[in-house]
């Protein structure tokens, strides 16, 4: 004979397998939406990352990937120590580095202002047309700048030559250089980010906004102690998200705006990747690089949650 516990915790075991089972069918319709998703990670995301192998084997295009030699870190021990890679390296850290302490906070400076902007028309507008260069390509977006910031034919170094009689090469000086391509990522990318700001703006009670100007709260005050705090889940979510891919300079941002004088400062990872992989054929070694990077990336946003975890903000 069963004891009365025993028969109470057999029976709760078979409705909970019960109800388990309805929500599963419940789901169903969910789940085989969710199947196309499922599909194209597997197959664009997981199975691609068996080429991976490359990394570590010294791969001929015509034994494959299974039949070339396995050399295991010689690839990347060869990388190392390569002063032309660690150079790239260093290039990519401080471009990517330079890109989140410049273009992260300007977003979210951006989406305050239109916060304050009581005239919905007008603030439509001024949105659409700063949020329009994201659905630009880079191969556009790097010929305008290019156009722009031009020695002979570009419109700053015209206007500065009418008004002060002297051109600058922009894009021929390294510092410059890097200011043009850092303003290029803000002009085409800051606009976007901004409405994830203004979408967490949304969800802040307009009642808090009430009772501090009543107490006499003026607009910055309100800002620092009521928006700011409001929308800080959101701004540590895109500051993990952006330390992900401080080593993701993208290649065609900076490949339409390369050029052989600023070479020192302009070649990051993916245009390395680029030159040595499909240029010279040497497949082991840009994989290596590109895994190098990967494994960087995933340590920074690893840091970064656990540092906002410290504060009990992290994704994970």
């Amino acid at each position: 004979m069963l004891s009365d516990s025993a028969v109470n915790r057999r029976r709760n075991l078979k409705l909970y397998a019960a109800d388990q089972r309805l929500k599963f069918r419940r789901s169903i319709p969910l789940l085989l939406m969710f199947l196309p998703a499922i599909a194209y990670f597997i197959v664009f995301k997981y199975v691609p990352m068996l080429g991976l192998q490359i990394a570590f084997r010294n791969y001929f295009l015509m034994d494959g990937i299974w039949k070339s030699p396995w050399v295991g870190l010689d690839n990347f021990r060869f990388l190392l120590s390569s002063g032309q890679t660690l150079a790239t390296i260093r290039n990519t850290f401080v471009l990517g580095i330079l890109g989140v302490l410049v273009s992260f906070p300007i977003p979210i400076l951006i989406a305050l202002l239109f916060n304050e902007v009581r005239n919905r028309t007008y603030k439509n507008l001024v949105q659409s047309f700063y949020y329009m260069p994201h659905f630009l390509s880079w191969v556009v977006v790097g010929g305008i700048f290019t156009g722009i910031f031009a020695l002979d034919s570009g419109v700053i170094n015209a206007i500065t030559y009418k008004l002060f009689g002297f051109k600058y090469a922009y894009l021929y000086n390294e510092g410059s250089w890097i200011a043009v391509f850092l303003s290029a990522r803000i002009w085409k990318e800051g606009g976007f980010s901004a409405i994830i700001y203004l979408a967490a703006l949304t969800n802040v009670p307009p009642e808090l906004y009430e009772a501090a100007a009543i107490d006499g709260a003026g607009k910055l005050k309100r800002i620092i102690h009521i928006t700011l705090p409001s929308i800080i889940p959101t701004i540590i979510t895109m500051l993990i998200i952006n330390m992900g891919k401080v080593m993701e300079i993208g290649f065609d941002q900076v490949y339409t705006m390369q050029n052989d004088v600023v070479y020192n400062v302009s070649e990051v990872i993916s245009t390395y990747v680029y030159k040595i992989g499909l240029g010279r054929g040497q497949f082991s070694l840009s994989t290596a690089m590109g895994l190098f990077e990967s494994v960087v990336s995933l340590t920074l946003v690893l840091i970064t949650n656990s540092i906002a975890k410290r504060f009990d903000k992290g994704l994970w």
